[in-house]
């Protein structure tokens, strides 16, 4: 069945008050008062053809131009949903705040309504007698009253909608509100003042709920986000260890939430410090959460005595069965450091190695006024060579364990891919890991460490990138001093 085309059809009042007669002769037109004209109302000329267009390829009524300027934005545009074939609805003349008249769309059924609901449209004045015909939410739901105004407040949710009713029907009219209307009035009390107001009441209105409700997705989100930064950027449990923590994350700039990053440390009973950090690929909730997930996972793990492969066996099934769709996979590295803090257990499941730095050995540099002075601390990656895959790649995969040798004295950082893929300038060149570790060195000759150090990598990868990275960063950093 082919969808009616749109009649725009003209109310009468809403030319001015007053509409033009051709002369029969051929001589100029004149004014005669429209239906229901409300007195005092300026005559008006607005020309329209066999089909009711108004001249200007629109269905506004009132001849008031798209373009036409409102305190410095798009007038206030209204959108009239009524059928009633005697035109005994009238709409009379209405002016916004400013003065500036409000124009008047008119549709004869929720069809020709959605057609005519364009971005330009602040208000909806909806008929309740509409009959209910055709395609309309009333044919399924044959016993609701308010099955009409549903269907339109789900049709525009952003639109501010008032609804007429009969008069002395004020229980009818609390009820649609209640619904989700702005207000209601009375069919036969329809004047302009009172009209306008409504509409500029009812715009404001619903602009002030949109602020109030977006504002408590704010604080919604706002709660999930502190709830997701417990769970992937946790307090380290250290107790007892000789050994100084310290951590940085920065989300990406495209993201609200925390990303997919997470890291844990812990000291098990035996004094073996177990540090872990991880990356899920993608960057919504979805991926925040599993993020999550495994963090406590393997912390658990590790408390109940597991790690390296065994240990990142059991966080591949709890990912295959916590993701949403087989491509999701997560990027690990873990380091057990031995009770003596001079040797460690090195696991990578697709993750890249981390950097230690040391006390280079020569530790005598002379300067110019012949004074020693200790030399850099010498900056490395730690072997790489025989890692695993990233969790949940591969079925039945394997994630050697290997040893390495930490020494007295050092630092030990581990990072996500966020801090090596920055780019390092206009160009696509990347820093990648032998940036980082010229960068890392550079700055420890600056005498930077800790926190300081982590903040200062932190922020001249930023810099290089130009601005704000697209990944999440996440590095954690722990010394031993001998």
């Amino acid at each position: 069945m082919p969808v009616p085309v749109p009649r725009q059809r003209a109310i009468p009042a809403v030319e001015g008050g007053q509409a033009r007669a051709a002369s029969s002769t051929g001589g100029p037109a004149q004014a005669v008062p429209a239906p229901g004209a409300l007195p005092g109302q300026a005559p008006t000329s607005t020309s329209h053809d066999a089909g009711g267009d108004t001249g200007h390829g629109s269905a506004d009524h009132g001849g008031f131009h798209h373009g036409s300027a409102h305190n410095g934005t798009a007038p206030l545009t209204l959108l009239v949903i009524e059928d009633d074939p005697a035109g005994s609805l009238n709409v009379p003349t209405l002016l916004d705040s400013a003065g500036k008249p409000i124009r008047v769309r008119t549709a004869r059924n929720l069809t020709e309504a959605e057609r005519l609901l364009t971005d330009d449209v602040q208000c909806i004045l909806l008929d309740l007698a509409l009959t209910t015909g055709g395609r309309t939410a009333a044919d399924a739901e044959p016993n609701d009253e308010l099955a009409t105004l549903k269907h339109v407040l789900r049709l525009a949710p952003r639109h501010a909608v008032l609804a007429l009713t009969a008069s002395e029907d004020a229980e009818h009219g609390a009820e649609v509100v209640r619904v989700g209307a702005q207000d209601y009035l009375f069919r036969d009390e329809l004047d302009s003042r009172l009209l306008s107001r409504a509409i500029r009441y009812a715009v404001e209105r619903k602009r002030s709920e949109t602020a109030e409700r977006r504002l408590t997705e704010s604080k919604l989100r706002a709660q999930e986000n502190a709830r997701l930064e417990r769970g992937l950027l946790p307090t380290p449990l250290l107790e007892g260890s000789s050994l100084r923590f310290a951590a940085r994350y920065r989300p990406g700039r495209s993201r609200a939430l925390l990303g997919g990053d997470f890291y844990d440390t812990v000291r098990t009973p035996d004094g073996t410090v177990h540090a872990m950090i991880g990356d899920v690929c993608g960057h919504g909730p979805d991926e925040a959460a599993l993020g999550v997930e495994l963090r406590i996972a393997w912390r658990a793990l590790t408390l109940a005595g597991l790690c390296g492969d065994e240990l990142l066996s059991t966080l591949q099934q709890v990912l295959e069965h916590e993701r949403d769709n087989d491509e999701i996979f997560a990027t690990l590295c873990t380091v057990d450091i031995a009770p003596d803090g001079r040797r460690a257990g090195l696991c990578l499941a697709g993750h890249p190695a981390p950097l230690i730095s040391r006390p280079a050995r020569s530790r005598a540099v002379v300067g110019a006024d012949g004074a020693g002075d200790p030399a850099p601390p010498v900056a490395e990656l730690l072997p790489y060579e025989n890692g695993g895959p990233a969790l949940g790649l591969l079925p039945n995969a394997r994630w050697p364990r290997r040893q390495v040798e930490l020494g007295g004295e050092w630092s030990l950082m581990l990072y996500t891919d966020g801090l090596i893929e920055g780019r390092t300038g206009e160009g696509r060149e990347r820093l990648g890991q032998d940036g980082m570790v010229d960068m890392v060195r550079r700055q420890l000759a600056q005498g930077l460490r800790g926190e300081e150090l982590l903040r200062a990598a932190v922020n001249e990868v930023r810099d290089l990138n130009g601005g704000e990275l697209t990944d999440d960063v996440a590095v954690l950093l722990l010394d031993r001093v001998a």
